[in-house]
């Protein structure tokens, strides 16, 4: 019967070596090879001119993770703590944007950023434009603008997976750390942060990953200033500097570096049951 059931898997493997693994091998092909397809890692020296653009990247997805760790976590502990009703109206808000077209939000944001958008519009209406002295205040292509947008749309995967482990704690555990003694510091510090880190590595990683990939919102909310690893490589593959072994490289690099970030947060992650007795 398990070797029957064993065929049903096939249409997934197969999909998984055209989708996933064969990309990935035509990827390291390019990413050693010239033009003319002969060996070389001139490819990956040649990145030693990018380097700016790699600590930008990996800075703002650092700080958008920050900044979303800090307003998901609050989030999430507070939704965990309400009633069921007031729970399932927070879900529906947070998923909400979800449900639109991800470049129609940031395009949104492009609106309200821009120097005649509706930040700047409103900044004129009650006179600060003229109290400074300036004509707008510029926001769209900053560094800030692009942490903004990378928030906006990836806060939901730092709240979710947060509310689903606190909402399932162990009651019991709270109320025997009060029996003890523990005040409500103590508690969150003792119990119910180091039973949430599951939850926090994974919203970390589901933030950081994408944040540190973007092209979308580096380019638009950007403004073609903050050029980030994802735009580098669109560059390399459709921009006029088409370079698909450069691409292809870049790419494999920061694959390698996206997979040790996974890893040594699942590492951290492995202790969290004994983080609980320290």
């Amino acid at each position: 019967m398990k070797n029957k059931l064993s065929w049903f898997a096939v249409p997934y493997v197969v999909w998984m070596a055209l989708m996933v693994v064969i990309p990935i091998l035509i990827m390291v092909i390019y990413a050693f090879t010239t033009a003319d397809f002969e060996g070389t890692l001139e490819n990956f020296s040649e990145m030693g001119s990018y380097a700016s653009v790699f600590l930008r990247s990996f800075r703002l997805a650092f700080v958008a993770t920050l900044v979303c760790l800090l307003i998901g976590y609050p989030v999430s502990y507070w939704m965990a703590h309400e009633g069921p009703g007031f729970q399932r109206l927070a879900m529906a808000l947070i998923m909400l944007p979800m449900w639109m077209n991800f470049l129609l939000r940031t395009y949104s944001w492009m609106s309200i950023l821009e120097n005649n958008g509706l930040l700047n519009q409103l900044f004129r209406a009650v006179g600060l434009l003229d109290a400074l002295g300036v004509d707008y205040i510029p926001m769209i292509g900053t560094p800030g603008a692009v942490v903004l947008g990378m928030v906006y749309n990836y806060l939901p995967f730092m709240i979710l997976p947060i509310y689903s482990v606190i909402v399932k704690l162990d009651h019991s555990l709270v109320e025997a750390a009060r029996d003890l003694g523990a005040d409500s510091a103590g508690v969150f510090r003792k119990v119910i942060l180091p039973l949430s880190l599951p939850g926090v590595l994974s919203g970390v990683t589901m933030v950081f990953v994408p944040s540190v990939s973007t092209f979308a919102i580096s380019r638009l909310l950007g403004g073609g200033t903050q050029i980030m690893l994802g735009d580098l490589i669109e560059q390399q593959f459709l921009g006029g500097a088409y370079d698909p072994h450069l691409g292809a490289s870049i790419s494999m690099v920061m694959m390698v570096i996206v997979v040790v970030c996974m890893v040594v947060m699942n590492r951290f992650g492995e202790g969290e049951g004994e983080a609980v007795m320290l």
